[in-house]
């Protein structure tokens, strides 16, 4: 088990060289720093805490930035534990980056879904909403609350409510790149939460040992070398098309 944080830039897709299209979520990954180390026989379970995002220390208090102080480093804006690691892999104040993770990789994405406010049944559980027409005098209602014999709804009953923010997390998503140039990871598919909203990337729970075939993508530049050997290609051809039929003008003439 290992994790990192980081935060979610948005989505785009990437394209590998056998044409295949990928949906991929950019996900930024600053310099990680170990907080605190946790043990069984400190704390009576072992896991490590990252901090991620320094902040100012105008921002911070003094108890946060005595317990940055012990690592060495900066205040942090988030605090997370990672539990299940080999905390004898990890020293206090250790700097982690996107390196931690490998093309392939399985992995569960953790973050606080998009609010949507206060819903209705049809949006916030799916159910099916009733004839529009006028005569029907019931259109986007709850539905029956039970039976009269408990003489009150019973719990778990599905009714409007709050929508949304709440943790999330996504399975079994693939890392399709790691650009440690640029501080990002390219996980397939979608991830909890909005844009600029904070994600916690960890080994897959139920693919813990599982790593995919890494896909050989196509690069932006390698794109613009083959747009450019196509166009002097094609202008090649054209080239070469207009001189023959130059030359076979001339020799009509000359024959005539």
């Amino acid at each position: 088990m290992k994790g990192i944080l980081g935060t979610k830039k948005g989505m785009t897709q990437v394209f590998t060289t056998d044409g295949k299209l990928i949906p991929v979520t950019v996900v930024e990954v600053e310099p990680n720093v170990v907080t605190q180390i946790k043990t069984n026989e400190t704390d009576g379970y072992e896991a490590i805490q990252l901090g991620y995002k320094t902040v100012r220390e105008k921002l911070s208090n003094k108890p946060k930035m005595g317990h940055t102080t012990k690592a060495n480093t900066e205040p942090k804006r988030f605090l997370r534990e990672i539990k299940g690691v080999n905390v004898a892999d990890y020293t206090l104040g250790q700097v982690l980056d996107a390196s931690v993770f490998e093309a392939g990789e399985i992995v569960d994405v953790s973050g606080v879904s998009k609010g949507k406010g206060f819903q209705g049944v049809i949006k916030r559980h799916n159910q099916s909403r009733g004839p529009m027409g006028h005569g029907s005098q019931y259109h986007r209602g709850v539905g029956s609350l039970g039976t009269m014999r408990p003489m009150h709804v019973l719990k778990g009953k599905k009714l409007p409510g709050q929508m949304g923010n709440v943790n999330s997390t996504v399975q079994n998503l693939e890392i399709v790149a790691v650009d440690l140039e640029n501080n990002v990871i390219l996980i397939k598919g979608n991830v909890p939460g909005p844009k600029e909203g904070l994600v916690v990337i960890k080994t897959a729970v139920k693919k813990p040992g599982k790593k995919n075939t890494a896909k050989d993508l196509i690069t932006y530049e390698e794109m613009k070398e083959a747009e450019t050997t196509t166009e002097v290609e094609e202008n090649t051809n054209t080239e070469e098309v207009v001189e023959e039929a130059t030359n076979t003008e001339s020799s009509e003439e000359t024959n005539e």
